[in-house]
Parts: C-alpha cells; sequence; structure tokens
C-alpha cells in the first residue's frame, strides 16, 4: 500500500479515500443488507478495502482469469464482491448479510472506481 501511496501521490490518494468513503456511506444507505456504522468507520474501511484490493484482489483476479473471460469480465464483481466480505469479516460497524448484497455493493463500487479513474 504504500507504494501505491508513493506512486499516486499522498493527497491524491487520501481524496480518494474520502471519496470511497462517501460512496460506502451512499451505498449503505441504499442498499438494505449493507451497514456502515459512521464516516470514521467508512474511512477505516476504504483505507482496508484498498489494501485487500492489492493483495487479495489481485490475486484473485489472477486465478479467476479464465471465468472473467468466459463471463465478459462480470465474474469481477463476484471477485470484489468476495474482498468486500473479507472488509467486513475483519472490521467491526460494517456488515453485509450475504453475498448478493456484496455483489450490488461491488457494483456501487465498481461505478465510483470507474468514475474516480477516469478523473
Amino acid at each position: 500500500m504504500l507504494l501505491l501511496v508513493v506512486q499516486m501521490g499522498l493527497g491524491s490518494f487520501l481524496v480518494k479515500i474520502i471519496i470511497m468513503a462517501v460512496v460506502l456511506l451512499g451505498a449503505a444507505h441504499f442498499l438494505n443488507g449493507v451497514t456502515v456504522e459512521n464516516f470514521t468507520k467508512a474511512v477505516i474501511i476504504a483505507v482496508v478495502l484498498s489494501f485487500l484490493n492489492t493483495t487479495l484482489g489481485s490475486f484473485l483476479h489472477f486465478i479467476t482469469t479464465p471465468l472473467r473471460w468466459i463471463t465478459l469480465g462480470f465474474f469481477s464483481l463476484v471477485v470484489d464482491a468476495v474482498v468486500l466480505m473479507a472488509t467486513a469479516y475483519f472490521l467491526k460497524g460494517f456488515t453485509i448479510k450475504n453475498l448478493s448484497w456484496a455483489i450490488l455493493l461491488a457494483a456501487f463500487v465498481a461505478v465510483a472506481n470507474m468514475i474516480l479513474h477516469i478523473s
């Protein structure tokens, strides 16, 4: 994660963490199966999520490459949902009821990441 901060700059990293925290709070507001306690927890969740995406997410994306090719990339949502559920497992104050809610949350996060990477 330190390499990620060095490559993109600390300011840009913090802005993206804050934006992701707002996205997580907004998604938790709209999705009944996802809860986030408060903004402070959302920031912590965003930091842990970025770390798990860098480590576990990269590994899972590598392992599931054939499935992602067969499903034209839609299996990436399942991989992202697994990473989100792992984040919820490690952190108190962040709960996801089941895999279907995690997939919907992954869709929210994917749209936010797409918007963040465009700008």
